[in-house]
């Protein structure tokens, strides 16, 4: 029988995370018993072998990890402490691995590259990705487009490629969409698995978090009905394909 893939979710509120799980699920052409689901906003990690796995999927979630440890809330400062916990492991044995917003975040960090706010912060929409030419060769983006959008939405951004990193995807408010560390460990700054709908609830569920000011969530939901994304959730399928057998 195939192993499991690990699935981490930091998103305190249940209809958001269940939604995301829901969005993995679908997305990647998972079943539920092919996944080892965890919610750190409701319990700690447990004790873990990654070799039980076929890899390791964290989703996005209101945490940054540059923020000064003294602003941040004690529960996403438990989160971020557990989930770096698991990164010399991952990146040191070339665990499969797909970090998907605040992923890139935590691989950034953990491989000692500049992970800020100073600039390339992107504000909720769709963005237009373009693959690099290292990109062009990656088995995870086998079949996408070298041009699409995607839906995105973050305060901090990696402002370098961390070292040994590849660059596989960017754009112009940010260069650092999609990177690759060793051969089995990615992280996007885009969202995977959101398409329009998936986007339109967390924009509802997001509204007072500072992401965007409240009177324009209407105008989003409508940006995010019109947008045409699609290519994203390849990547995301390629993930699981190439690492789930």
């Amino acid at each position: 029988m195939p192993k499991p893939f690990l699935l981490l979710q930091l998103r305190p509120e249940t209809e958001a995370a269940d939604d995301e799980y829901a969005a993995f699920l679908r997305k990647g052409g998972l079943d539920e018993d092919q996944t080892h689901r965890i919610r750190l906003d409701q319990e700690n990690l447990p004790d873990l072998d990654l070799t039980d796995y076929a890899g390791v999927i964290v989703g996005g979630g209101p945490g940054c990890v540059s923020d000064p440890a003294e602003s941040k809330d004690p529960t996403e400062a438990r989160i971020e402490d557990q989930i770096l916990s698991l990164m010399p492991r991952i990146t040191e044995d070339d665990i499969p691995f797909l970090g998907c917003c605040y992923g890139i975040g935590i691989l950034g960090h953990h491989l000692k590259a500049e992970v800020s706010k100073k600039q390339y912060g992107e504000p909720v929409g769709a963005v237009e990705c373009t693959v690099t030419d290292a990109g062009k060769t990656d088995p995870l983006m086998q079949g996408v487009a070298p041009l699409f959008g995607a839906f995105v939405g973050h305060k901090e951004a990696l402002q370098e490629l961390p070292v040994g990193g590849v660059h596989l995807l960017r754009s112009t408010p940010c260069p650092f969409q999609m990177v690759r560390f060793k051969s089995n460990v990615y992280a996007t700054q885009f969202h995977p698995e959101a398409d329009s709908e998936v986007f339109e609830l967390r924009i509802r569920l997001y509204k007072d978090k500072g992401y965007f000011h409240p009177d324009e969530a209407e105008t989003l939901v409508a940006m995010c009905r019109a947008a045409n994304v699609t290519q994203p959730e390849i990547i995301l399928r390629n993930f699981v394909t190439r690492y789930g057998q």
